[in-house]
């Protein structure tokens, strides 16, 4: 019996297939960061008096052999905490431990939070709340200057990564010592520690800068990372924050001022419409700049606190969607002329999650009825008046914004100018709504495109 003779096309197209489903990535893979991103990286901050960075390697994915993905911040005294959680049904065990540690201390009373990356202990039963449960453990057992006051752990816990698997708690839990002798206060560290939180990511998002309040002649400070390329959307996302302030605050008004600053920052952002099971942004106070304390919501200090945190959290939030698994491109959505801020943020959220939008957006195709058709299908878009609807494309370079849809009459588009707009990394999307109800109201979202690159990387994520 003989062979039949092979198929040299047919093997050379075969060999060109498997050649390239075989990808490697510049996070986690080599952690070469992209040239296009190392402009979004600082060379220096302004810390917070009395916090701490450090970081650890475990090698929670038998993949990851060299880097850091253990990471710590802490406080030198008990100071205030607070968090957002995501709002998914399936949520991950850290989610639970941390928000019942909140609650049972009211915010009061901790010292740290403690990360991993590279599984999410997300929908791992029991055993995964035991886990969390020893991660805080382990991470309160280093500070021994601290007295037991009887109200349970004192650290926020936080995981990243693969759901369904087990944490290798054990090894973790060995290197949580490791992490605390690393702490320092040096940019390096603060940096390094950023690091240590990613998962896709391509680079390591890091922010810091001073300011005032009415009542204090004191210099504050106020420091966050975050971490976050995929699955990213209200509310919130795999997206994790942790933000750091010297500025003297007690539990409840830093709640409050976390909470709305999340509504106009990390809930305004969509990479690909999918709400994680591991979300969350906490943030801690421990007023080691001193100055009067904040303990209610009705002071000038309150209000000019959470203008400060609010603009804080839209910048971080910012580094999340410029750092879209496979984005080349970073998509303002501004929608005017509503009834209400709801309704133009859930019109912009609409347009945001559109892969017919995204996906126009990347081959540089000036398809503006794909935006207004995400217009006209969302939630509670009563303001929406077709006749009166008008799409235009804002320039990055400042310059006169490019008409689609003037009240409804499509405009005689000049794409050679259309392209040359999308071809800039960065755009501006606007919808004008009614024009003549006197609606004033707008809301603003910050999304990227779908690449190529987005499906190879979630095709292979767990691999």
């Amino acid at each position: 019996m003989s062979l039949a003779r092979s198929n040299p096309r047919l093997l050379a197209r075969t060999n060109r297939i498997f050649h390239s489903q075989i990808r490697t990535y510049s996070a986690p893979g080599d952690g070469a960061i992209p040239a296009s991103k190392k402009k979004y990286i600082p060379t220096s901050g302004s810390y917070p008096q009395g916090f701490r960075a450090g970081s650890a390697h475990v090698g929670v994915k038998a993949s990851n052999t060299r880097f850091d993905d253990l990471a710590l911040i802490a406080s030198d005294t008990p100071c205030s905490g607070a968090a957002v959680f995501t709002t998914n049904k399936f949520q991950a065990a850290p989610v639970t431990v941390s928000r019942e540690m909140l609650k049972k201390r009211k915010g009061q009373g901790i010292r740290a939070v403690i990360v991993n990356s590279g599984c999410a202990n997300a929908v791992t039963g029991r055993g995964g709340i035991e886990d969390a449960i020893a991660m805080g453990k382990a991470t309160d057992s280093c500070f021994s200057d601290g007295k037991d006051d009887g109200q349970g752990s004192q650290s926020v816990v936080m995981s990243t990564g693969v759901i369904g698997q087990r944490l290798p708690i054990d090894k973790i839990t060995s290197k949580i010592p490791t992490a605390y002798s690393n702490l320092g206060n040096t940019h390096d560290h603060w940096l390094g520690t950023a690091r240590a939180i990613c998962t896709t990511d391509t680079f390591p998002k890091l922010l810091s800068k001073t300011f005032t309040l009415p009542s204090s002649k004191e210099e504050y400070r106020i420091a966050g990372m975050t971490k976050g390329a995929g699955m990213i959307h209200p509310n919130m996302a795999t997206l994790l924050g942790i933000i750091c302030t010297d500025a003297p605050l007690t539990g409840a008004p830093l709640s409050a001022a976390l909470t709305a600053a999340i509504g106009k920052s990390f809930n305004s952002i969509s990479i690909d419409g999918d709400t994680s099971t591991n979300d969350t942004v906490a943030i801690l106070a421990n007023g080691a700049a001193g100055g009067q304390e904040i303990t209610t919501t009705d002071t000038p200090d309150f209000s000019a606190f959470q203008k400060v945190l609010t603009d804080f959290a839209v910048d971080l939030a910012k580094l999340v969607v410029r750092d879209g698994e496979g984005a080349t491109k970073f998509v303002t959505i501004r929608v005017t002329n509503a009834d209400s801020y709801k309704t133009a943020h859930r019109i912009a959220s609409t347009i945001a999650r559109s892969p017919l939008v995204k996906t126009a957006l990347y081959g540089k195709d000036a398809n503006w009825g794909r935006i207004l058709c995400a217009t006209g299908y969302a939630e509670g878009n009563d303001s929406v008046i077709p006749e009166e609807t008008s799409v235009s494309f804002v320039p990055a370079d400042g310059s006169e914004e490019l008409k689609l849809l003037v009240r409804g009459e499509p405009e005689q588009v000049d794409e050679e100018r259309a392209a040359k707009i999308l071809e800039a990394e960065d755009l501006e999307i606007k919808v004008r709504l009614s024009e003549t109800k006197g609606y004033t109201e707008e809301a603003v979202f910050w999304t990227c495109d779908f690449s190529h690159e987005y499906v190879t990387i979630n095709g292979d994520y767990r691999t």
